[in-house]
């Protein structure tokens, strides 16, 4: 099916900083907007020429490329926004996947966001939403990237994000799977993970396990993982009633507080939700 000119016009393209999504491993994923914008590029922001490269010369893209990774980001900052601030199209792009998601890039946005410089994301392939998209868990979740060199740190972190009710997505070298189970084990028991590796890719993989068990798993890991963790499970109150101690209570509240507060310190002290006691005191106050 021809595409719509009205949608699509090739003569309006802005100029300014595009951020471009590249394949995962597949090839085959990458927008018919992604190669027409990188063409159309007089700069291409890559991490590594030698990987860009295999992209570029598959759907002949002759655009000029530029390193722009975590070691010299800050230092050609001035460049790029030279480039930019004279009107050209310069394209950002990540080894693989969508640019900034735990790569190098916000540095330069932030400058061109204060430059009034153009910044125009395309969608396109993300891990993120690729491993959301095929957990079977909660549909939010908390991205956190990395793991973070420091064990304080790892341990600080996981703390916080134990307490979290949604699904929590990681990045992480498989080299340093192994390193991170224990605190895995410790901040999230119970809970499922699934391991995505190699993703779109010929040999792509997805790994469910229990935490507990996951040292137990029988697998071989390569290059970067994705992790999703399951949402944490609530615990419910072992008994679906009040007991007779938690009636005589509120019978003695019910005329000294209100309905809403009586449920907050009854639910407080039982772990009794707050819509039972909320309900019981209504039971009482219509058949008074």
């Amino acid at each position: 099916m021809p595409i719509n000119s009205k949608l699509y016009n090739n003569n309006k393209t802005k100029k300014g900083l595009y951020l471009v999504p590249t394949p995962l491993g597949n090839m085959g994923d990458i927008t018919l907007r992604a190669i027409d914008i990188l063409k159309k590029s007089e700069y291409i922001l890559c991490e590594d020429t030698r990987v860009s490269k295999i992209l570029l010369n598959k759907y002949a893209i002759q655009s000029k490329l530029l390193t722009n990774h975590k070691f010299n980001e800050k230092k050609n900052l001035l460049k790029f926004l030279d480039i930019l601030t004279k009107g050209s199209l310069v394209s950002l792009i990540c080894d693989a996947g969508t640019p900034t998601i735990s790569d190098p890039g916000n540095i330069l946005i932030n400058e061109c966001i204060k430059n009034k410089i153009n910044v125009i994301p395309l969608p396109g392939a993300s891990s993120v939403s690729l491993a959301a998209s095929i957990s079977g868990f909660v549909g939010k979740f908390f991205f956190y990237g990395f793991f973070p060199e420091n064990k304080g740190t790892i341990a600080k972190d996981m703390s916080v994000l134990s307490n979290l009710d949604t699904s929590i997505i990681f990045f992480i070298s498989s080299k340093k799977f192994k390193k991170i189970i224990p605190f895995l084990k410790k901040y999230f028991p119970n809970r499922q993970i699934v391991i995505c590796k190699e993703m779109t890719k010929y040999y792509e993989q997805y790994i469910r396990a229990e935490v507990n068990n996951i040292d137990e798993t029988n697998f071989e890991l390569k290059g970067e993982l994705t992790l999703v963790l399951s949402e944490k499970k609530i615990k419910e109150n072992s008994s679906h009633f009040l007991s007779e101690s938690d009636k005589y209570m509120i019978n003695k509240m019910i005329n000294k507080f209100t309905t809403k507060e009586i449920s907050e310190i009854i639910s407080k002290n039982t772990k009794i939700s707050k819509k039972e006691v909320y309900n019981y005191c209504l039971k009482i106050k219509n058949e008074k």
